[in-house]
Formats: structure tokens, sequence, C-alpha cells
């Protein structure tokens, strides 16, 4: 990084909090010295610092901001990367110098003057004020002002399809995701692994999606557009599909899916009320009240509610969590990847093994031992999810095996199988088959709730009914999850 006399930043002890401006530059010869001139009297007399990133420019943006720097009446730094670290990467260097020199705010401002230095003061009030963590300044807020400003028709409606498409994957409601006038609280931005995000144009995508997940707050205000004769260096192909893909892949990781997730067993397990434990408890309904061992109950939500049937329950599990002696009759605590214990009677009626052999080491023991305590004539039923199924296959065929939070590839699994595989399994145990269910992809998972939008959860609904023909017609690639009703041979 070439640099012109960094100082270190002390500004006005009294003065709080201390703003900054990151300016983010390439080939901004022509417009840099202009743009920051247009800053307020107000703003440049109370801002703690401006810093200038050149990002390795081809022209004299870097010599005409040292040449400002010498006339300012405020501080400026201005600094020259060796070479060009892209958009993104150039943030990521302005936000770890505003970290790292005890900015409380940091503004971001395009040194090519698209977005005008005028609003800046607009941008930084709800963050004194404590009312946000970031700012983005909208032009899409005020009706009519984008194309008064000169957007062409083409990025204006981009804009407000990516948007709308970005909304209601993330559940937000900004008016605008792709302005690059921003302001941000640096304690949030310390708070994103921000050198985890890409270094391109999709950089402010990423940021929004950080802050979402980290549930921090987000104001819009409303700035004026400008379209002027600048370089425009956005591949909008390329910017689209980039975006496109963020968004995706947060929508998936939020709902457990995408993989590269930590291990741990900690986490609250679904209840799959409508899938696989609905399917599980459809069959205990059935029968007359009947002793019921749960293994691997968990929590014991689901053993409350065979309980709830009529039927005596036993959880089954390595520890004892809290709640679980309110939903179930008794409680046996033993270790699933251990032979289990002998003082365990052979007395229960129905054996449930839900979700829960894909989880041990040697399931093929756990299988035998739980049998062993099922009453002559009694049933083990059994649900195991498919790695058959096309989303894991997808993932292998283009080299993304890795685990996630839930599904075939549930971050807890240590053995895998298809329905050749877990059938073969039940033979080696000596169990015959009485009634086998698959059950489909749970794409009603997107539906988060009531204040679902109906338009979304016609076309999920719609997804789901086409999802079942599929299963009925491929059970082995679009099953999600296998069932069993099994007895002795």
């Amino acid at each position: 990084m070439k640099s012109a006399d960094v100082p270190e930043v002390t500004g006005q002890e009294a003065r709080t909090p201390r703003v900054g401006v990151l300016v983010v530059a390439y080939n901004a010869a022509s417009t840099l010295e202009r743009t920051l001139s247009r800053l307020p009297e107000s703003f440049a007399a109370s801002v703690d610092h401006v810093m200038v990133c050149d990002d390795a420019s081809q022209d004299d943006t870097y010599e005409i901001g040292l040449r400002f720097r010498d006339t300012a009446t405020f501080p400026v730094t201005v600094v020259k990367h060796e070479r060009n670290l892209g958009y993104g990467g150039n943030q990521k260097a302005g936000y770890r110098w505003a970290i790292e020199h005890g900015l409380d705010v940091v503004v971001l401002l395009h040194g090519d003057g698209q977005y005008a230095p005028e609003c800046i003061e607009d941008l930084v009030a709800p963050l004194v004020s404590g009312e946000a963590d970031a700012v983005f300044g909208s032009r899409m807020l005020e009706k009519g002002g984008a194309r008064s400003g000169g957007m062409p028709a083409y990025k204006f409606v981009g804009n407000r399809i990516l948007t709308g498409f970005q909304n209601a994957l993330t559940g937000q409601r900004l008016s605008e995701w792709h302005s690059g006038y921003r302001a941000y609280r640096t304690d949030s931005l310390s708070d994103l692994d921000l050198a985890s995000y890409s270094d391109g144009f999709d950089f402010d995508t990423e940021i929004i999606l950080g802050l979402v997940r980290a549930r921090k707050r987000i104001v819009e205000v409303p700035i004026p557009t400008y379209y002027g004769d600048e370089i425009c260096y956005v591949n909008g192909m390329k910017y689209a599909r980039d975006v496109a893909g963020d968004v995706l892949r947060h929508w998936a990781n939020e709902r457990g899916f995408g993989g590269g997730v930590a291990s741990t067993e900690s986490d609250l397990y679904e209840l799959k009320a409508t899938g696989s434990h609905g399917v599980l408890l459809e069959w205990l309904s059935g029968r007359e009240p009947a002793k019921v061992l749960d293994a691997g109950c968990f929590d014991g939500r689901f053993a409350d509610l065979a309980r709830r049937q009529g039927h005596h329950v036993t959880g089954l599990d390595r520890q004892k969590l809290d709640g679980v002696a309110d939903r179930v009759n008794a409680f046996i605590e033993a270790d699933l990847n251990q032979p289990l214990p002998a003082a365990i009677r052979a007395e229960y009626d129905v054996v449930v093994a839900g979700d829960i052999l894909e989880h041990v080491m040697e399931p093929q023991q756990l299988l035998d031992d739980l049998v062993s305590k099922l009453v002559p004539g009694g049933e083990i039923l059994v649900s195991v999810p498919n790695f058959g199924h096309w989303y894991p296959r997808g993932r292998i065929a283009v080299g993304k095996f890795d685990y996630d939070q839930r599904g075939p590839l549930d971050r807890g699994h240590v053995r895998f199988f298809t329905r050749t595989t877990i059938e073969r399994l039940f033979a080696e145990s000596g169990l015959r088959v009485v009634e086998r269910r698959t059950v489909g992809t749970p794409f009603d998972a997107v539906i988060d709730g009531p204040g679902t939008p109906p338009a979304r959860r016609k076309v999920v609904n719609g997804v789901t009914r086409a999802d079942q023909v599929m299963v009925r017609a491929w059970p082995r690639l679009f099953g999600y999850q296998f069932l069993y009703r099994l007895e002795v041979a």
C-alpha cells in the first residue's frame, strides 16, 4: 500500500462519537476533488477523519487526493493500494482502518460523485442518536426520484426485481438493496466476518445479509439520484447472478442447509410433526395404549405427543435434558453408542427409533439391542433420512459435500443410508417390514408463520404437491425420509 503521511487519528477528544468517511475511488481523477469539496461545511467542521482509498487506479486519482489533502480544512489520509483489491476488498481495507483507529461511525462515499455528499449528515444522524446500526441511502424511497434523476430504465427495473427477490427470501422490507451510499457503526461492523465476504461488487449484498443474521437495526433515508458521465465497472449480469446466489445461500443456511457448519448435538432437534414424526404418531395412534420405548428421545416432545395418545412412554437418551421429566412417564439415561444396560427389561410393546440410527457409530448393534427390549409380537418403528435424495446427490456431484444443520446431511449424522442399505440392516437384525412409508422434501419449512405472504405460501404448496407426485414415482431419488413398521421375522 502506498501511503501519504498516515497519522494516528486523535480528533477532538471532547467530540463524541467520532465520525469518519471512507472514500472508495478507482480512476476517479476527474471527480474526486469535486466530490470531496461538496461535503457540507457543518459536517466538514465536525468530521474526525476522511480516508481516501485509491484502488490501484490507472490515472491520477492518488495525486489529486494528495493535492486535496494539502488544502483541506479537515483531516484527510490518502492511500493507494499496490494492486486492485476489488470494490469489496477496498471497503474491507477501509473498514479495518476505521475500526483500528477507534472511529465510532464510518460513512461509505464513492469518489465518482454518484452519491450526493450534501446528504451525508442524514445518514449519520440515526447512528449518532442510537436509532440504527446501519443506515442506507435509498434512491427508491421517493416515488419517481430514481428515474427523474437519470437512472436508466433497465437499471431501475433490475434494481426493483432484485430488491423484491432479496426481500422475499430474507423477510426484509428494504426499498433498495443496491445503493452504495451507506453508514455503519463500527462496533456493528466488528461483529461481522468481513474477511469472508466477497471482494467484488456483491460485497454490499453480503454485508446486508451479515447485518440481518446479526439482528442489527437497518434504517433507510432518501437520497437523490444522479447519473452523469462516470464509467460504470459493474457487469450487470454477473452482479445479478452473484447477489442472487448470495441471497439463496443465506436463505438455505437460515433453514439449515448449505454446509460449513460446526458439529454439535446440543441444538434443539426439530420435531417433524408434518413429516416423519407425524407418520410415527399415526402408527402409534392406530393401536391400543402400549408401553413405548422412545430411543433417542432428546427433549421429549415426541414422547409427550405419544403419551397424550394414552401410551406409557419411557424416554431413552444419553442425558436428561431440561423438561424431559414432564414429558415422559419414565427416563433411562444411556449412551446409545454403547451396548444398552442389561437392566433395561424386555417389556416394551413398541420401540420407536425415530431419526436415531444415523447418529450412532454402530447402528446394527443399537438396532439389535432395541429389538431385544420388545415383548413377543412387539413392533419397532424406524425413520431414517435418505442419502440417495436428490439434494445430497446434487451436492456430491458438484463437489460440495459438507454437513448442514438439518436434513440428510445433518451435522450430527455419522452413518448414511439408502433404501437398499437400511433394509439390508433390518434383514441382518432378523426384522421383517410390515409397512413402509416415504415422505418428501419439507418445502413448507420456507413458510415462516402467519405473516407469510399468501403468494409464497401458494407457491410452496404447489411445489409440495408436485414433490409428492415425484416421491410416489421415484422414492429412491425424491424420498426425503424412509419410515418402517417392523416386527421380528
